[in-house]
């Protein structure tokens, strides 16, 4: 019995050590850039101008790449369960958050978001591509489909919530953006077979400038957290709920039904994914939200703040868990 405890120990401060390195590594950058906000050294121009080239041209060629290059549907039948999945687990978190901020609403609708839709893309790929350097195209893929359900809900319910109180216009021009077209576009080549008409420098084009999303995506991530104002000490019930909500009751629900459909056994790859979406921090695109179209930007930021304070716990534990119960 002492022994199979030892090695359930060991078992999870590996996993800890090995996500914790990879996860650090990004903060440097993270922590790096927003230094170099607040020194001036990065304007707000050249952060505007770094997420513009992120969001329309580097992490589109991103997707497509790796939806084209990997993706086929006679070795990922269930493909579509990976956008339906980011709906799922964006609701539960919605739901869940709605409770705990019951006696509050409407009024503080606009944390919901937080406690409720992941950072999937701009910090998921780089722990992937950190921990999984040998899979991280088949990974990449998983990103890029469940990017095409989370974009729809970040820019639509997302964006109603977390800019209340700003001057957000509604219609459904928000959930058209260039990551969701990259990614309906790759599919319809890959599921129709037409990449094979595409040549060959065009494709290595495309791979060559999506390697540019990882590392600028973890810059603005950075500079875009450090050029925001925080004021935690009136927030931290505020921030105690979202936590709550982020990195436990969502956490918790995505470890169930894996145990309970079996994914991990079937695809380990997989299922470490969903643990480290359902662990990892708020979607960045919420603070362009705020920052673009209004609303309390000092609240969002320091729930934000905390949330990825958390996050550096968070994700390393649960993926520890997670390995130890499977093993």
């Amino acid at each position: 019995m002492e022994c199979v405890q030892s090695h359930l120990v060991v078992q999870i401060i590996t996993a800890a050590t090995a996500t914790g390195t990879a996860i650090l590594e990004i903060f440097v950058v993270i922590v790096a850039a927003g230094l170099l906000v607040r020194r001036g050294v990065l304007t707000g121009a050249m952060v505007t101008a770094l997420s513009t080239a992120t969001v329309v041209l580097f992490l589109p060629c991103l997707i497509f790449d790796k939806i084209v290059s990997n993706f086929a549907a006679d070795r990922l039948p269930y493909w579509w369960m990976l956008p339906l999945s980011a709906v799922a687990m964006a609701t539960v978190g919605l739901i869940a958050a709605a409770v705990l901020f019951a006696r509050e609403l409407p009024a503080k609708r606009n944390l919901l978001p937080l406690a409720s839709i992941q950072n999937a893309g701009y910090l998921i790929l780089p722990v992937g591509q950190a921990l999984y350097p040998g899979q991280f195209d088949e990974f990449a893929l998983y990103v890029s489909l469940f990017i095409l359900g989370l974009n729809p809900v970040l820019w639509s319910v997302g964006k109603l919530l977390t800019t209340a109180g700003g001057h957000s216009r509604g219609g459904l021009r928000g959930l058209v953006n260039p990551p969701l077209i990259a990614c309906l576009t790759a599919l319809t080549v890959a599921l129709t077979g037409a990449g094979r008409f595409i040549p060959q420098p065009i494709l290595d084009a495309v791979e060559l400038t999506g390697q540019g999303a990882v590392p600028v995506a973890t810059v603005v991530l950075g500079a875009m957290l450090g050029g925001m104002r925080f004021r935690l000490g009136s927030r931290l019930w505020d921030a105690t709920r979202v936590l709550a909500v982020k990195y436990l009751v969502v956490p918790t629900v995505t470890v169930v039904v894996l145990m309970l459909t079996g994914i991990g056994a079937a695809n380990p790859l997989l299922a470490s994914f969903f643990i480290l979406e359902a662990a990892a921090a708020p979607a960045a695109g919420l603070v362009l939200q705020v920052r673009t179209y209004g609303g309390d930007e000092t609240a969002i930021a320091s729930v934000m703040l905390a949330s990825y304070a958390a996050c550096l716990v968070s994700l390393p534990l649960w993926l520890a868990v997670w390995e130890a119960a499977v093993h």
